[in-house]
């Protein structure tokens, strides 16, 4: 079943106010109540000439093609031929250079001192001197944003502004990349994420957040499909997909490939598990 253009409107009252134990030190900028963040319509900007799509299956308008590469690593696609690679690493790489890299900071995993100088536009998810990272680029169909937040450092202690929340936002379908989250998200967080169609979610449960946090996240975010990565193993993922199954739908895919639309949106919410390439 699938559900047409619909808005999510989230109450952003005190029950999200319960974090957990690392809480995020900051607080963003709070936007207007009634601005959806996202969709930006990225299509209905002034017009730009976009290069021509010689791949085969392109990607049709209001479609964006997403494919598991591995561990965090994740090729999006737009209709206009934009790819975007997703924690863009030494290790784990798509096959076709990317117009856009988003990296975060945690491990070497999850970017890399010497992105193919191909890249159009290398984007790093982490702050510097406290001051957090702030991305907002617009390339051809494809809109990138970033929410910032925080990590744990090797001493146990909180490196402030070092992983990003990357959104992109490409033919109406808006897309959370939670990169190596750490804690759960603040009504700020939330607002400045705005509506997300689907949210790409590791699901570790040691490295990044644990079993329960991760679910508080995905309870905060509210997004019709889920997409596990960072893995680490079948037992990982079975503890993950049992702690969601009251309330997400869980189903495996054969290919690592997966068309998205907001038509295609499912009407109660999904997680669906990707194989890497």
């Amino acid at each position: 079943m699938a559900i047409g253009n619909r808005i999510v409107y989230r109450a952003l009252g005190a029950g999200l106010t319960a974090l957990a134990a690392l809480l995020p030190l900051t607080t963003h900028a709070q936007q207007p109540l009634t601005e959806e963040r996202c969709p930006r319509m990225v299509a209905q900007d002034v017009p730009r000439v976009w290069r021509a799509n010689l791949r085969l299956a392109a990607v049709n308008p209001g479609e964006v093609r997403l494919t598991y590469i591995g561990h965090s690593t994740f090729e999006i696609e737009s209709a206009a031929g934009v790819r975007i690679a997703t924690d863009y690493n030494d290790y784990v790489r798509p096959r076709a250079v990317p117009h856009i890299a988003t990296m975060n900071r945690a491990h070497s995993t999850h970017y890399s001192n010497n992105p193919d100088p191909d890249i159009a536009h290398v984007l790093r998810g982490w702050g510097t001197d406290n001051q957090p990272a702030r991305i907002d680029l617009a390339y051809e169909d494809v809109w990138v944003r970033n929410v910032p937040t925080n990590i744990r450092d090797w001493g146990g202690g909180t490196m402030l502004h070092g992983n990003s929340i990357f959104v992109f936002e490409s033919g109406g379908v808006c897309i959370a990349h939670l990169g190596h989250l750490h804690h759960t998200l603040t009504p700020a967080h939330l607002q400045e994420m705005g509506r997300i169609d689907v949210v790409l979610v590791p699901v570790d449960g040691s490295f990044t957040l644990n079993v329960e946090g991760m679910v508080e996240v995905l309870r905060q975010i509210n997004a019709p499909l889920a997409i596990p990565m960072h893995v680490f193993g079948e037992h990982a993922l079975q503890r993950f997909l049992q702690a969601m199954g009251e309330i997400y739908d869980a189903e495996r895919a054969t290919s690592p490939t997966l068309i998205v639309s907001r038509a295609s949106l499912p009407a109660k919410p999904k997680i669906v598990v990707l194989p890497g390439r």
